[in-house]
């Protein structure tokens, strides 16, 4: 008889995994799903960027194998963007790391920094990955919550007073996902106090930071920062390049040093071709930004007419591709979400699927055209 490792009856299949099945099955039986539940951009990427992609392919050792620490070139591109957005210098050489997205980079952290045993600091609600990666490891997750009333930043005076003793990192992740909460210069300055007090690696998620946001911002910006924490950023979003699996780790060499022992055995570096293409993207004009928000603002008002149709609460200036929104009082989320899709044939995610601190909210996805959310407005 043929067990499985005891590890996996720590996770289960990811929500979005399971759920997307039954949507594709609706859909295939003839209904008109209108699905608004995933952060998957729909609009292309930059057509000088897929310009370079097709004109890396005839280059001379553009299939072979490269290197694990990808393209000088790139990780150059990628300190000049730290530099001329967040206003951040880093050591190409030695403090970028190119990752197949920043998804892979939270196990690698991961891996590279726990024990069996350890424990870790996730924010709830939150990215479902972090407690799941670190269940898979071994670890222990600890969540702190995280509020409205409290703008979604985390609350030092309850952070310290949790046993913090095997505590080896903590996950945050500014602009929040789901909520869309800005990351706010003070916080990052507690935070950074807080890890070095403590001895608590802080890992920030930064993937939404271009989107509806006037005034990016990395933890790294925070004077001392590097000596604790790391961040992780992608193409995935601001990009419109998801599907390339394009995203860098930034900060510590000591730190990177040590995911680079993981990373070198679970992959053979990028592909030539896509890192050509990332270059390109990083060395944009901040107009392309600001064009991408002319579309994402016209879908996000929509989405607000359809919240308010559902009369839940939202706000207004919140950033990201997502709308956080409460439910009236009683409402479930899974059970919001049933009702919209089987009564509605329109699919949201549930808030409860990014921890206790989700339940009565639902996520709208602008990752959609506005001739479906349009059309989802008149179902009502």
């Amino acid at each position: 008889m043929i067990t499985f490792a005891n590890r996996l009856q720590t996770v289960q299949e990811y929500y979005f995994s399971k759920k997307l099945r039954e949507v594709r099955q609706l859909a295939a039986e003839g209904n008109p799903i209108i699905n608004m539940g995933i952060g998957s951009p729909d609009l292309q990427p930059p057509k000088s960027v897929l310009k370079a992609i097709q004109d890396s392919l005839t280059e001379t050792g553009a299939h072979k194998y490269q290197s694990y620490q990808g393209l000088p070139e790139f990780r150059n591109a990628i300190a000049n963007f730290y530099k001329n957005k967040y206003n951040v210098a880093v050591n190409p050489d030695s403090e970028i790391l190119p990752l197949m997205g920043s998804k892979e980079g939270i196990m690698h952290i991961s891996l590279a920094f726990l024990n069996e045993g350890d424990k870790v600091l996730i924010p709830n609600p939150g990215y479902p990955t972090y407690s799941s990666v670190t269940n898979l490891i071994g670890a222990s997750p600890v969540f702190y919550n995280l509020d409205a009333g409290n703008e979604w930043q985390p609350n030092f005076e309850e952070l310290e007073k949790l046993d913090l003793s095997n505590v080896k990192l903590m996950w945050i992740n500014y602009p929040h996902m789901p909520t869309g909460a800005r990351g706010l210069e003070e916080t990052y300055k507690k935070l950074i106090a807080f890890g070095k007090k403590h001895h608590i690696i802080i890992v920030n998620d930064n993937p939404y930071s271009f989107i509806l946001n006037e005034k990016p911002r990395s933890i790294l910006q925070v004077e001392g920062a590097k000596d604790i924490a790391l961040e992780l950023n992608s193409l995935s979003k601001s990009f419109n390049m998801a599907g390339w699996r394009v995203g860098k780790l930034i900060g510590n060499s000591t730190f990177l040093k040590e995911v680079l022992k993981v990373k070198t055995q679970m992959d053979s570096g990028m592909f030539y071709g896509i890192q050509k293409g990332a270059i390109k993207a990083l060395e944009l004009e901040n107009s392309w930004f600001s064009d991408q928000d002319k579309i994402y603002r016209k879908r996000q008002q929509l989405i607000f007419e359809l919240a308010d149709i559902l009369e839940c609460n939202y706000d207004k200036n919140a950033t990201g591709m997502f709308v956080w929104a409460k439910l009236p009082n009683g409402k479930s989320s899974e059970g919001m979400v049933d009702d919209l899709l089987y009564n509605k044939n329109i699919f949201v995610a549930p808030g409860s699927i990014f921890g206790s601190q989700g339940e009565g909210y639902i996520r709208f996805s602008l990752c959609i055209p506005e001739t479906q959310i349009k059309e989802a407005i008149t179902r009502f």
